[in-house]
């Protein structure tokens, strides 16, 4: 349905039960980023099939290089969100398009940006990571390949985090999940029919990417009407509210490639095997816990539209509500992975220590990312009742006191199997930390209208 008109757009999470609107928005966003990182993983599914250690750790350096863009764009879409939602649900649908379309050109600015800096500075980049030979050349030929899809895919998620602030969920999912779809069926032919290796895995991602981009654009600009012709004195214009969710949403979406970064370096010393193993669980995670981490996505629209339209007992409702799917969530989720452990180490070829490592990931560590859902439940309130810089603040220090000391400890107690330990637990504090503190944000919000 299009709306195209002028007046007033209603804002449907200001009614309702909100246990349906975080379930809704939380599975259906879900899809959609779990689609994204299905590529990853569909991508290290058809490459295991080479049967070659070297390629399984180039994907695991690259993967790690590659998240950085991925996560400076859903930091621009979580501004995207927010400032749509904000203004969808105090009535200002003028202000609400007028931000959608300058946070759009914003994230394509910004990937291309950050594109360049990464083709630039891929080799010394992946030399810090600890990549060397043949994994390194492999990485890098990834990386090159990719590299033309990143302003695509940050240009399809800016879209998708639109349509989540008009509570279109639907055409939402639509957009990332094209790109698995696409992606699947192109990861066959190029690797194995084609003979492009690594090189073809890339080029079948560059293709969902264009798919995707060409949904998103379809959804908010041809359906719903909602981006203005492209304007500098409008991003000039818009920049500052802009910027003032976008960076330090950014700032904490970078914090977990930056800790991946760091554990790939620690686990680098014991060899490619562990790398590899490494590189699984770092694909298998998003996709098993793909609803706990569009939480902070989808939850946002919710609390943002509740906050502007002054409904503050519904803010605090959604964060509980949001609280406690991510732990049954968890707590399923880690049960199946458990109970499949070892098959799921057996589809990707995994093999002595990698083997060990992914085994040990399904048997103990899953549970832990209730905490961490816990804290992409408080970033989404941080987000969207003006603190986003407290998401910056407990990310990092989640990605740094949480994890390098936690990293290093485990490490030299139990090997690569004690660095997954240790940051586990790293994540447990900080998660239990940022939710207290998203409710005493919350409480003061609720005593400040109330006077």
């Amino acid at each position: 349905m299009s709306h195209a008109g002028g007046g007033r757009r209603p804002a449907p999470f200001v009614t309702g039960s909100i246990m349906r609107h975080v379930v809704v928005m939380t599975l259906t966003g879900a899809v959609g980023l779990m689609a994204l990182f299905m590529v990853d993983l569909v991508d290290l599914f058809f490459l295991s099939l080479l049967d070659n250690t070297e390629v399984t750790a180039a994907i695991g350096y690259a993967g790690t290089i590659v998240f950085s863009n991925l996560s400076v764009s859903i930091g621009c879409g979580i501004a995207a969100a927010a400032l749509v939602a904000r203004n969808v649900g105090a009535g200002d649908q003028a202000r609400a398009k007028e931000f959608a379309t300058s946070a759009l050109l914003f994230s394509l600015i910004t990937s291309a940006t950050i594109t360049l800096a990464i083709d630039l500075g891929s080799g010394a980049l992946l030399s810090l990571l600890g990549a060397a030979g043949e994994a390194k050349r492999l990485a890098q030929l990834f990386i090159w390949t990719l590299s033309p899809g990143y302003v695509l895919i940050a240009g399809a998620i800016c879209c998708s985090f639109i349509l989540r602030g008009l509570g279109d969920a639907r055409r939402a999912m639509y957009i990332t999940l094209s790109t698995a779809l696409v992606t699947a069926c192109a990861d066959p032919v190029f690797i194995f029919g084609l003979g492009w290796g690594i090189q073809g895995a890339a080029a079948a991602t560059v293709l969902g990417y264009v798919v995707s981009f060409g949904i998103g654009l379809h959804g908010v600009v041809r359906v719903h009407r909602y981006i203005n012709p492209f304007r500098l004195s409008g991003l000039r214009r818009d920049f500052p509210p802009l910027w003032a969710i976008a960076f330090p949403a950014i700032l904490t979406q970078l914090a977990q490639p930056f800790a991946n970064a760091y554990i790939t370096y620690e686990i680098a010393p014991f060899g490619d095997q562990s790398v590899a193993g490494f590189a699984i669980v770092g694909r298998l995670v998003p996709v098993a816990f793909g609803i706990i981490f569009s939480l902070a996505g989808s939850v946002g629209p919710i609390i943002g539209q509740n906050y502007g339209a002054k409904r503050h007992d519904r803010v605090r409702r959604t964060l509980t509500d949001g609280l406690i799917f991510a732990g049954l969530y968890t707590l399923a989720t880690s049960f199946l992975l458990f109970l499949f452990r070892h098959q799921i180490a057996e589809a990707f070829n995994a093999a002595g220590r990698s083997r060990d490592l992914v085994v040990f990931f399904c048997t103990f560590i899953g549970i832990s990312w209730a905490f961490a859902g816990g804290q992409f439940v408080a970033n989404a309130a941080f987000n969207n009742l003006g603190r986003a810089a407290l998401s910056s603040w407990f990310n990092w220090g989640k990605a740094t006191l949480g994890t390098i000391p936690f990293a290093i400890i485990g490490a030299r107690l139990g090997g690569p199997e004690g660095l997954l330990a240790g940051t586990a637990a790293g994540s447990v504090i900080f998660g239990i930390a940022s939710v207290i503190t998203a409710y005493n944000i919350v409480r003061r919000s609720e005593t400040g209208a109330a006077r």
